[in-house]
């Protein structure tokens, strides 16, 4: 235990030993108190960071003889450190990054079926179903020349911003 200490408090790892004990007091000031964080990125990147250099000095501190390669030792820890940090916050970063709202351009593309008894070019909806599997039944629209009857699939091709409503078009005739 006595080794452990004494590595703890040579350089360079004293530095990361000073910068740990403000990381632990850090995240025990948020479970005592119950701070709530939404997506606490930064806190958990200087933590990883701080730690892994920690570990990654100690290390090396342990296994170098004191002298001129400690300096070598408080690069190469950093380095260590920064390079697993980025690579272990690549499933965090993931995870804490919000979600896209959703868009009525998300509908474009996708398939409809008709809920009206008929869609014209003044008049229809239809019902369309979104990535997460909810529905949403919308205003549609279709060309003069189409005329679609309630439980046809159309295919959803553009989005009228002006009129508030989708374009949709006959998917078995094709038009």
């Amino acid at each position: 235990m006595t080794e452990f200490l004494a590595a703890a408090v040579a350089f360079p790892t004293v530095l990361f030993s000073l910068l740990l004990l403000v990381v632990l007091a850090y995240w025990l000031t948020v479970a005592l108190v119950g701070l709530d964080f939404d997506a606490p990125v930064l806190p958990i990147s200087i933590s990883l960071f701080v730690v892994i250099t920690w570990f990654a000095a100690l290390v090396g501190t342990v296994l170098t003889p004191e002298g001129s390669l400690r300096y070598a030792v408080l690069a190469a820890a950093l380095l260590v450190g920064a390079l697993l940090t980025k690579i272990v916050l690549i499933p965090v970063r993931n995870w804490t990054r919000p979600e896209k709202p959703a868009s009525r351009n998300d509908f474009v593309g996708r398939t409809a079926v008709v809920r009206t008894a008929r869609v014209t070019e003044n008049y229809g909806q239809a019902e369309v179903t979104a990535d997460d599997g909810g529905t949403a039944v919308v205003q549609v629209r279709a060309a003069q020349s189409t005329e679609l009857k309630a439980g046809q699939t159309a295919l959803i091709f553009d989005y009228d911003t002006e009129g508030e409503f989708f374009w949709v078009v006959d998917i078995t005739t094709g038009g």
